[in-house]
């Protein structure tokens, strides 16, 4: 399901916690996402990973294994991407 407003759009996504790592790396490799948001089966917000123009990898992985490790803890999360 996708939201528009007036300046960007977001998308959602309901990924089992072992494969939301790999969905986010997805979405950073497409390029067009300002902000990643993950949130547990209850809706409550456990990351919040903002993206910029120009993020390299080094700065991204920290992010990533924080991640991984919040993602074991999951069963089933929401991720929300908003676009530019």
């Amino acid at each position: 399901m996708a939201k528009k407003t007036s300046h960007s759009s977001q998308q959602e996504f309901t990924v089992s916690g072992e494969k939301v790592v790999a969905k986010v790396k997805q979405l950073i490799d497409e390029g067009n996402a300002r902000r990643v948001i993950i949130k547990n089966e209850k809706g409550r917000v456990v990351m919040e990973l903002p993206l910029t123009i120009g993020a390299v990898s080094a700065l991204i992985a920290p992010m990533l294994a924080a991640l991984g490790a919040a993602a074991a803890l999951l069963t089933k999360c929401t991720i929300v991407v908003v676009k530019k």
